[in-house]
């Protein structure tokens, strides 16, 4: 028997649960701030904590961590919740940290009134300059031993009103020379004027992250709080802040830290992202090119193959850069096994098949999927003329070209031999057209002992006469540069792949004309691609999805 492989995660868990820890009261939680889309980086975290979840048949909430409202709002949370339902997971409970925020204030109080907090009057600048180094102790503040009684009066106005933001904060009282910085008495409120999305203007004080964080876990009796490696050096911080609360007869949250899913050519910065946005580099978050769980849905990347990506990349105590065509890999791996295959013709050339009536119109029957005989099979028209792709056909071939080119043979894809014998060309001396004739004992499938005659070549095509024309977007990765995020914003731009996008015009065969946004195809021979919004009744648009195979490092060797 293959003994189960488990992460560093699963076996903190499992030993929890052998030292006496009650599987009942196992629970987790995904908190994200609803100050932008999630992206890539966050699939990890979604797929740890649901998948532990189901595994361990515990609760998991979805937490909005929403206590910056001046870069959150409401469509940031409609969007994550409808992100996290497409890659199949859904929460015991909805929760946000503003339904905390009366206890958050309580709590506050009573380390005000304990000697744990006080408010300190000096601008940001001035706190800033006395954190000290990582070397050198901070100094206190000249507000640190300020009267309790004040201290809440203040922070009474606070909350009140009647201070204006960068006037006053409200600072733990924790330890001014610890060699951890973040312990060196943190704010933990701070006055914004600004419109909450859920509690509108009732409150004007709002508490940090680090308060909130643990403080939130404990209340909704979370028991292993995941976090990415950057908050390792906050566990010491979460842990104080639980040591001012706790009941001894609850559950105590425990936090622990993971890696966080590093994408080459991409970045996962929320606020570099919105950058993108803003500065219409991409049309919107759900751009095919972003990172983003919205715009790799539209790209036609499947729940499926993000949560395999995840699961390969694995979960890790070190920080590491994945390869993107790892994901990719994924997608291909599972898109495969689900598309149907369609022909799609996007740069055309006319071929005539001199041997048939001007109006012969055969059907022919083709399978869907080789990979899956449930999808049946369909019906393609043959006609004397049909098109296909001009790059398969060459005057004077190299060596080794098995495609089209006079006095050779070629099959076409579900249908008949043909061999081209004459080329007309236009003005400028470009191939206007190949005459061809075809073996009417080749047909693919028919049995006959042509039928099975072998060729090197095999074409995708689709008949002249009779198609659909579509849209077709190419997409490549946004970036040139294998590590986009240690730039700066304002260098983003001279880092842009100027190949990530690229716009042409196909003809796909008449089946393809019956899609809707959303449907995903594998176009023979070129990749697999999904309807866009974007189509209308009279036009299809097509987003590239991933190539048939990894060429990325060999356009850019």
């Amino acid at each position: 028997m293959v003994k189960e492989s488990k992460n560093f995660i699963e076996i903190i868990i499992d030993q929890d649960l052998e030292q006496g820890f009650d599987p009942a009261d196992l629970c987790f939680r995904f908190p994200p701030e609803p100050n932008g889309y999630l992206h890539v980086g966050h699939v990890k975290a979604i797929v740890l904590n649901f998948e532990l979840a189901k595994k361990y048949q515990a609760k998991i909430n979805l937490r909005f961590d929403d206590t910056n409202p001046e870069n959150e709002d409401q469509k940031y949370i409609d969007a994550i919740k409808e992100n996290i339902s497409w890659l199949g997971y859904s929460w015991d409970k909805e929760c946000y940290a503003s339904d905390y925020f009366q206890q958050l204030y309580d709590w506050s109080v009573q380390l005000i009134s304990e000697d744990k907090a006080y408010v300190d009057s000096q601008s940001s600048e001035e706190i800033a300059k006395q954190k000290g180094t990582p070397t050198e102790p901070g100094k206190n503040s000249p507000y640190r031993d300020r009267p309790t009684h004040e201290s809440l009066s203040i922070f009474n106005d606070m909350k009140n009103g009647k201070s204006s933001p960068g006037q006053h904060v409200l600072r733990a009282k924790v330890d001014m020379s610890s060699p951890n910085m973040l312990m060196r008495d943190p704010v933990i409120y701070r006055v914004l004027n600004a419109s909450h999305p859920r509690t509108k203007t009732d409150w004007v004080i709002f508490p940090m992250y680090d308060w909130t964080h643990g403080e939130s876990d404990y209340i909704e009796q979370v028991s292993h709080s995941l976090c990415t490696l950057e908050f390792k050096p906050h566990r010491d911080l979460y842990d104080w802040f639980l040591d001012q609360v706790v009941d001894p007869k609850k559950i105590r949250p425990k936090q622990r830290e993971f890696a966080r899913l590093n994408l080459s050519h991409t970045i996962t910065s929320k606020r570099k992202l919105l950058f993108l946005v803003e500065s219409k580099i991409v049309e919107g978050w759900d751009d095919p090119r972003m990172p983003t769980i919205s715009g790799l849905k539209r790209r036609g990347y499947t729940p499926e193959a993000l949560k395999n990506f995840v699961k390969s990349a694995g979960v890790a105590k070190r920080d590491n850069i994945i390869e993107m065509s790892l994901l990719e890999f994924c997608v291909r791996e599972d898109l495969n096994k689900k598309c149907n295959r369609m022909m799609v013709v996007q740069e055309p050339v006319k071929i005539t098949i001199t041997n048939l009536e001007d109006n012969h119109k055969e059907i022919l029957v083709v399978e869907n999927n080789p990979e899956d005989p449930s999808a049946g099979s369909r019906e393609m028209l043959f006609t004397k003329t049909i098109l296909i792709e001009r790059s398969d056909f060459m005057i004077n071939p190299p060596k080794k070209f098995f495609r089209l080119s006079v006095g050779n043979e070629v099959r076409l894809k579900g249908a008949y031999i043909i061999k081209a014998n004459e080329v007309l060309l236009d003005e400028n001396q470009a191939v206007a057209e190949i005459l061809c004739t075809y073996d009417p004992k080749s047909k693919s499938g028919s049995g006959s002992e042509e039928s099975k005659r072998k060729v090197k070549g095999t074409l995708h095509w689709v008949s002249s006469e009779k198609n659909t024309k579509v849209t077709i977007r190419e997409y490549d990765r946004l970036f040139a540069h294998p590590s986009p995020g240690q730039f700066p914003t304002d260098k983003l731009q001279s880092i842009l792949n100027k190949d990530s996008m690229s716009v042409h015009a196909g003809y796909a065969e008449l089946a393809l004309s019956k899609s809707k946004a959303g449907d995903s195809f594998q176009f023979q021979r070129k990749g697999y691609y999904i309807a866009d919004k974007d189509s209308s009744e009279e036009l299809l648009v097509f987003n590239k999805t991933v190539s048939l195979r990894d060429n990325w490092k060999n356009k850019h060797k």
